[in-house]
């Protein structure tokens, strides 16, 4: 039985999440499962926290918080942000709290070792004699031997973007103490990523198809492919193997290591909770597998090269990714959304103020598919009057309170004579009827939303043509064939809508008095008109209420 695995990038456990991560790896992943499983496919959707690595040690030192505290705080919190939004996944976990991680973590360091994918190798690295500690990246600064700029991270520049050589940095200093560093030798553990190029992976990359941003930015990947460092001297983070002795004393796997491994982890957690602990095997060691990662495009190096790397690398019979659906930024203002810098919004409070779904609307129609794209709170509010109020909304207010005062609140019965008047009508010839599935499926996330609102608009002028407040008392008969005809289409709006606004989409099917969730029901495709009418006439309407309040431009000081 085929089935797709859906993974979201681990967000690092460093700050809340804002709308860039939103909309660039969280919302898609969850529309895309929720449309894959109206269409009755088995899929899995795991995320969670990337919980090691220097920046966190950083600022949970600068905190005074203990590292296991802080990144347990962040991961709460971005719990918190994902239920405000109703993007939902079948695990949540974190790489430093999953009970297979660290174990799982070091059998792939073991198995990339035996396979002969890693090198051991000495080199020269800083070291505070204050601090008694070797400095990794993030815990030294100085100036930029490339163009200057005061402080440069041991990382990258952030004024010319260079990746930084520690060891290069003019005057470097500790960032804790403040002390010039000395040079020491330490030995670190690197993965043979043009071994693994040569071997398999470049062919598997070229002959792979990838979305159009990221086939453009994996281009020029191949070319000059390095061997990475994936050890580091630290204390946080996941200890070496017992089997590298006194040599892996003080080091810890590095982060990027160990953080896409944490997606199996999970997994694996997940099936001990269900009680099929084996059962993980069967989605990420299986052919029948399709896995699919949601991230933002800062980790297509990671996700499309190393990752790939280290799964075929392991000699375990893991499955190769089948799409990476990239997103390219999602700004603010003309730059990038930052919590740090208040170049943001507390999503949990913006989303008790604006509703979950309008949120999710707004976000999907101007997600950065193929180009940066950018939220605007004009635009949030013009899309949430206009494409929702003023069109769906509106579509199911003048249909249901008509029908609520006029047909004793039933939907009405479809007559034989007008059935084919009817059909050709609204599925013929008053607009273009797309499937909003087909489209997230191809990973076209904003025509899905436009989709939402043109078949909307379809019932709108279908409504219009036929005037069935005119119809009552000219042609009765009629009249009802055309409101029984327009209760249809809103049920078919409804399960259009699920996907991307689940609790609009619930509100709708049950005004309509459907029973059950919406989600529960399969995904509708396109009307056909021999088969498209599924509702039982007298069935009576449940409470009718406004779906999309209009909404005000908040004031600005």
């Amino acid at each position: 039985m085929s089935r797709t695995l859906v993974t979201s990038a681990l967000l690092y456990a460093n700050g809340p999440l804002h709308f860039g991560h939103i909309a660039g790896a969280y919302l898609p992943a969850d529309i895309y499962t929720r449309a894959l499983r109206m269409a009755g496919e088995d899929v899995l959707a795991v995320s969670g926290s990337d919980d090691h690595g220097v920046a966190i040690t950083i600022a949970a030192e600068k905190a005074g918080e203990d590292y296991a505290s802080y990144v347990a705080g962040w991961n709460a919190r971005m719990r918190e942000t994902f239920a405000a939004l109703d993007i939902r996944y079948d695990i949540v976990s974190g790489t430093s709290t999953s009970p297979p991680h660290a174990d799982l973590s070091r059998e792939f360091f073991e198995r990339l070792d035996a396979n002969g994918y890693l090198k051991e190798r000495t080199t020269d690295q800083l070291y505070c004699a204050t601090d008694e500690m070797f400095l990794a990246d993030r815990y030294v600064q100085g100036t930029c031997y490339v163009c200057g700029h005061t402080p440069a991270r041991g990382d990258e520049c952030p004024s010319c973007g260079t990746w930084i050589d520690p060891l290069k940095l003019k005057e470097p200093s500790c960032k804790i103490c403040g002390t010039a560093p000395e040079t020491r030798s330490t030995t670190h553990w690197y993965l043979d990523l043009p071994k693994l190029r040569d071997e398999k992976i470049g062919a598997w990359i070229k002959g792979h198809e990838w979305k159009s941003n990221v086939a453009g930015f994996i281009e020029n990947l191949l070319e000059d492919v390095p061997e990475r460092a994936i050890t580091r001297d630290m204390k946080w983070g996941v200890s070496l193997p017992a089997s590298v002795g006194e040599r892996g004393e003080g080091k810890v796997l590095y982060v990027w290591f160990d953080a896409p491994i944490g997606y199996i982890s999970f997994t694996k957690e997940l099936m001990v909770e269900r009680g099929t602990p084996d059962a993980w095997k069967d989605w990420w060691q299986s052919e029948d597998t399709s896995l699919v990662h949601f991230i933002g495009k800062d980790n297509i190096p990671f996700h499309c090269l190393v990752f790939p790397s280290m799964l075929y690398g392991a000699k375990d019979g893991y499955v190769l990714p089948a799409h990476v659906p990239a997103n390219e930024f999602y700004n603010l203002k003309g730059g990038k959304f930052s919590t740090s810098e208040g170049n943001a919004f507390d999503i949990p409070n913006f989303v008790e103020q604006y509703g979950a779904d309008v949120t999710r609307f707004y976000l999907c129609s101007s997600m950065p598919e193929t180009a940066d794209s950018e939220f605007s709170m004009e635009l949030f509010i013009q899309t949430a009057n206009t494409a929702l109020a003023g069109t769906i909304g509106n579509l199911a207010q003048r249909v249901l309170k008509f029908i609520d005062k006029n047909a004793e609140g039933k939907i009405p019965a479809i007559h034989d004579d007008h059935r084919a008047e009817m059909d050709a009508c609204i599925l013929n010839e008053c607009g273009a009827i797309e499937d909003p599935v087909e489209h997230i499926r191809a990973f076209r996330f904003r025509r899905a939303a436009e989709a939402i609102v043109q078949n909307a608009a379809v019932g709108n002028r279908f409504i219009d043509q036929m005037a069935p407040w005119a119809l009552r008392k000219e042609d009765p008969v009629k009249g009802e064939s055309s409101l029984a005809t327009l209760c249809e289409w809103l049920s078919w709006t409804a399960r259009w809508m699920a996907p991307i606004m689940p609790t609009k989409a619930q509100e709708l099917w049950s005004m309509l008095g459907q029973q059950g969730q919406v989600l529960d029901q399969p995904a509708p495709g396109l009307p056909r008109a021999e088969t498209w009418r599924t509702l039982r006439a007298g069935t009576p309407l449940g409470e009718i209420v406004a779906m999309f309040p209009r909404l005000e431009l908040p004031e600005t000081e």
